[in-house]
């Protein structure tokens, strides 16, 4: 087997345990989301258990890609490719950090009574975890046009996340016994919020990786800041 075969079949390796790795971040997020809406603890363990797979591929994952830096030598896209695994891997086992995140506040919330209606939550769920999808599918069809519009997704949910905000300040403020739960929504729904970050960080790297455009911290190639 040539040197190139090699590096592409452990490329290759490296792209399945990435698809894995979101696939389980993402049914974390949906089962934690699930979990308070449905005030049904049985799904932590489950949660638990796939945090647990998230931590044992993202280290499969760098030792492969420390490996193949170290004595294949790639150049050029393969190289980009290894960067960018790196990264996003990085991003996912953040993403389910958050999601145990999530679940610890559910896991209070569920032993008292429900505050109020979910209405925001779910749908802020909804629009992060298709944030998610649509930054993974852009890296497995290395589209950068739903990269970028993975980006644009940015100001509403943060948007989202601020009108929660002001309708649990309002029981906070006009009920005190209710701070406790109030706050812990509040939480969740930031949880959420960095879930998003991190999706755009994922994006950017899927740019990074078709163009070779570094656009962290929102620098485009000519210095100025995207909007």
């Amino acid at each position: 087997m040539t040197v190139q075969r090699h590096l592409d079949k452990e490329l290759r390796q490296v792209n399945e345990k990435l698809l894995l790795m979101a696939g389980l971040a993402e049914a974390m997020i949906h089962k934690a989301i699930k979990s308070l809406l449905e005030r049904d603890e049985s799904l932590f363990e489950q949660v638990n258990t796939d945090e647990k797979k998230v931590n044992l591929l993202e280290i499969e994952i760098d030792d492969i890609c420390h490996k193949l830096l170290a004595l294949k030598q790639p150049m050029a896209t393969d190289l980009r490719f290894i960067t960018s695994a790196m990264r996003i891997d990085t991003e996912l086992e953040r993403i389910s950090d958050l999601a145990i995140n999530i679940t610890e506040g559910v896991a209070r919330l569920i032993k008292q009574p429900q505050l109020k209606p979910y209405i925001d939550i779910p749908r802020l769920a909804d629009l992060v975890q298709k944030m998610v999808r649509d930054s993974l599918d852009s890296f497995i069809k290395l589209n950068v046009n739903l990269a970028r519009s993975v980006l644009t997704r940015d100001d509403q949910i943060d948007d989202l996340c601020d009108q929660i905000f002001r309708e649990l300040l309002t029981f906070m403020i006009s009920d005190p016994s209710t701070i406790p739960r109030a706050l812990q929504l509040v939480l969740v729904s930031r949880h959420l919020e960095r879930i998003g970050d991190h999706s755009t960080n994922i994006a950017e790297n899927v740019i990074y990786l078709v163009q070779g455009k570094d656009i962290r911290h929102h620098i485009e190639e000519n210095g100025t800041r995207r909007r």
